[in-house]
């Protein structure tokens, strides 16, 4: 007899996005734990991809637009947008998902998203680069690691939006972000075929 199990049909990307957003919109108001709510989206939209067939950073990237949209009401600063980073990585770790590549891609489509509701790109990134940083040793990476991945998906997204987008963004990445400090060895230019390696991360002198 056999035990084989039909591959479930896999949710159209904009479905995600959809389910995402009505999801944290639905949150309560005044509900503290943003993060926990957030880190629930992404798990079970990852969870999905297990039996759709479809690629882990397709999902994981519309989940994070869809919350960031749901969130656009509230305005996206420096502070939710640290909050959000490190619910979608805790969530993106809980459902056993977690490389630097899914870190990468949670910053450029919280900075992404952050653009299409109007918000500042600059406090996303940071609030990307600060998210990460917090929840390095929860997710399995060191500080630097996760920091490098957030940023270099940040500035990835940048680049997408423009050169006036890649310039704000390439000058906050040389400040000092939660004890850490990045030097861009490189300017990034569009087309470039990998970001990885772009950063040098030392901690921050007292």
């Amino acid at each position: 007899m056999s035990h084989f199990r039909p591959r479930k049909r896999a949710k159209c990307v904009e479905t995600v996005v959809t389910d995402a957003k009505d999801s944290f919109v639905s949150l309560a108001p005044g509900t503290r734990n943003v993060a926990r709510h957030v880190g629930g989206i992404m798990a079970q939209a990852l969870r999905d991809t297990d039996s759709a067939g479809v690629d882990v950073l397709v999902y994981g990237t519309a989940a994070m637009t869809g919350v960031v949209h749901g969130a656009a009401e509230l305005g996206i600063d420096q502070e939710l947008a640290r909050t959000i980073m490190i619910g979608a990585l805790r969530g993106t770790q809980q459902a056993g998902r977690t490389t630097v590549a899914s870190v990468s891609a949670n910053a450029a489509a919280l900075v992404k998203a952050t653009s299409d509701v109007g918000d500042s790109i600059t406090e996303a990134a940071k609030g990307a680069v600060e998210g990460a940083i917090e929840v390095a040793g929860e997710i399995g990476m060191s500080p630097e690691g996760a920091a490098a991945a957030a940023a270099t998906g940040a500035l990835r997204a940048a680049g997408e939006l423009g050169e006036g987008a890649t310039d704000q963004v390439q000058a906050l990445l040389v400040t000092n972000i939660s004890g850490v400090m990045v030097t861009v060895k490189e300017p990034y230019r569009p087309g470039h075929p990998s970001l990885h390696g772009s950063f040098v991360w030392k901690p921050a002198r007292a």
